[in-house]
């Protein structure tokens, strides 16, 4: 039997256990990248190891999220960045510089080779042929230390692509229509691999697209083959020789298959507030729009931006709405002035941002009160734009334009105007000032901390029981954002535990912090796909730092699980889930964790329920190793305790 590419790539990095989908393996790991929201707290944690040097073939430092500068933290967090970098080997591509999934993709990204990023969208580097996995920044540490990258082996799904895009349907109604069939956990625990005929009309910034907004679906990553789009690809950023042909045996073995005919598709847009809340454009036509945001990792391309420019050339955007771009690097924007096209966009009267993510996590051009804001965004969770009350659309850049132009949600089908697909250049203009090296002699350079960087917090090891109260029973689908906001007033306190603490569970709960510390720590409980989202470990690590000993759901996202178990907090599940319903917040519950084990056996708990004096069994899908690291404290405090 044949291989697909995914289990081709793990099985060439393989390092333990078997790759069989629900067995846990650990693969090593060739490059890594972090961003400046996820990376001050990496990198402390690489300290924290005591090694002089990254272990890995490459690794990059971007700062893209935290670029607000309106006080030292920032501007602080950044120098530190830079040099930490210098010193431990890793380049530091500078603020302004773009992206990091857009700039990777350009200047580092090889086919056939593992990434390890702590950001969500890491899997963006699938468009490449690379199998590109988003994690908590301590896995990351870990990963840059030497160590190999623990995980259950996904199941690999077979998305078949037949056909070709029509006129004014592009890349991002493709994973929306994705969305729109398996929903935000339809790819949780699997890892989707495109191929088929429809796959080569595709060009590599259209792959990355799809590829980025899979973390949507919940999947580990996502992946394309690496073909002769890939290679002129690589040829045009005079990377040519990092191509391989990287395909999919003929008789490879999948665990699933899903066809999409790219010749049947029509513009899609998802509603609030999730990404699988997805209709036709032409469903929601003439709603009025308030706001236009278009950028972001997942639609901020060369292809993307030149689209929007042929259908705003020679226009004006709308007097009534607000529009903005973000272009995914200056590689991008050099390339549209070169050809031309960048004038279209400035004379159209958008407003011109940085080459950062900006809008997507809040920082900055947030919405008015209610407004209707249509993003070519990846997600639209409530209060994530800055603005609670706004109601973030998701679409592509085709369909954004239209809304700019008109003022309300429009199909651009109707429009009348052509827009033709852009060509990739020959050569794009390489210049890579903005992305500095190591530096040769590391021994000379100083690391340099602002008073905002405050120690890494510490964890007991796994007492035999835990005992205290729910401090928080929250729903279905509870996201990063519920649990650890960001937006220009959070973010700068990334560095900071103790005060980024203070705004935990925020968007749910406003006591939560002073009620913790309170009680001294406790529980929470959550119901399905807790804890989706983005990849900051802050959701877990800071919910540690106040006491949080377990949580409790109907069932967890693959990253944030992940965190929890990196930080010593224990994940358990409702084996009945009418449990969830009899817990209340409030009750007083113990829960004897010292048979805590790997294995059916011991896989089964008891929650006493001394409030309402009754048990609720509990189970876990814990490895041997996973338990190991939250008796130690965290993953942290075994890697030290082992080396």
């Amino acid at each position: 039997m044949g291989q697909s590419i995914t289990r081709k790539i793990i099985q060439q990095h393989l390092k333990e256990g078997e790759p069989k989908a629900g067995f846990p393996v650990a693969v090593g790991i060739d490059q890594t990248l972090t961003q400046d929201a996820t990376g001050t707290m990496a990198y402390l944690q690489f300290e924290a190891m005591g090694i002089n040097r990254i272990r890995t073939e490459l690794s990059v430092s971007y700062v893209d999220h935290n670029t607000l500068q309106n006080g030292f933290e920032n501007a602080d967090d950044h120098r530190f960045l830079q040099s930490f970098a210098s010193k431990y080997g890793l380049y530091f591509s500078k603020p302004g510089n773009g992206i990091c999934h857009q700039v990777h993709l350009e200047r580092f990204g090889v086919p056939g080779r593992t990434l390890l990023g702590s950001d969500s969208h890491t899997p963006t580097g699938g468009g490449i042929g690379m199998l590109a996995v988003g994690a908590g920044g301590l896995d990351v540490a870990l990963a840059m230390a030497g160590q190999p990258f623990h995980l259950t082996m996904p199941k690999v799904v077979n998305i078949r692509l037949s056909g070709s895009l029509k006129p004014f349907v592009s890349a991002k109604d493709v994973i929306l229509e994705i969305l729109r069939r398996l929903t935000v956990k339809g790819g949780v625990g699997k890892i989707m691999e495109y191929s088929g005929p429809g796959v080569a009309s595709l060009d590599v910034p259209e792959r990355a697209t799809i590829a980025n907004m899979g973390a949507e679906l919940g999947a580990t990553t996502s992946i394309f083959p690496s073909d002769e789009k890939t290679r002129i690809f690589l040829k045009a950023q005079d990377r040519e020789s990092s191509w391989i042909p990287l395909a999919a045996d003929p008789d490879a073995a999948y665990d699933e298959t899903l066809e999409i005919d790219l010749s049947g598709l029509e513009p899609m847009i998802a509603r609030p507030h999730m990404p699988d809340q997805v209709v036709r454009v032409a469903d929601l036509a003439g709603t009025r729009v308030q706001q236009v945001a278009m950028g972001s990792c997942t639609n901020s391309s060369f292809r993307d931006l030149s689209v929007i420019s042929q259908m705003l050339k020679g226009k004006r955007v709308h007097p009534e709405v607000s529009v903005a771009l973000a272009p995914g690097s200056r590689q991008v924007v050099r390339t549209l002035m070169d050809r031309g096209e960048w004038q279209a966009i400035v004379d159209s009267g958008i407003r011109i941002l940085e080459n950062v993510c900006g809008p997507c996590i809040g920082m900055g051009f947030s919405p008015c009160s209610n407004a209707v804001s249509l993003r070519t965004f990846n997600r639209n969770f409530e209060g994530r734009s800055g603005t609670k009350t706004a109601g973030v659309y998701l679409c592509s850049p085709e369909t954004a334009a239209a809304a700019a132009l008109t003022g309300v949600i429009t199909d651009p089908r109707t429009l009348g105007a052509s827009v033709k697909p852009p060509a990739l250049p020959d050569r794009f203009p390489v210049d890579d000032a903005m992305i500095l090296p190591p530096s040769a002699d590391p021994g000379k350079v100083e690391v340099l901390r602002g008073p905002n960087i405050k120690p890494l917090p510490v964890k007991e090891p796994l007492p035999g029981s835990l005992s205290g109260g729910i401090l928080l029973k929250v729903g279905d689908h509870i996201t990063t954002d519920h649990i650890m906001p960001a937006g220009a007033k959070i973010l700068p306190l990334r560095s900071n535990v103790p005060a980024l603490a203070e705004f935990v569970f925020e968007a749910v709960d406003p006591t939560f912090a002073k009620r913790a510390k309170a009680a001294g720590g406790g529980f929470i409980v959550g119901g399905v796909n807790y804890g989706q989202g983005s990849s900051r470990e802050h959701a877990a690590l800071a919910p540690m730092f106040l006491g949080v000993t377990a949580v409790i759901t109907k069932s967890f996202a693959r990253i944030h699980l992940a965190n929890l178990i990196n930080f010593g907090i224990v994940p358990l599940t409702f084996v009945n889930e009418a449990d969830y319903d009899r817990i209340e917040q409030s009750d007083e519950v113990e829960i004897d964790v010292t048979g805590l084990k790997a294995g059916s056996e011991g896989a089964a708990l008891t929650l006493k329920n001394k409030t309402k004096r009754f048990d609720a069994s509990l189970t876990h899908s814990l490895s041997a190793r996973d338990i190991a690291l939250i008796r130690a404290g965290g993953a942290l405090a075994y890697a030290k305790r082992s080396s």
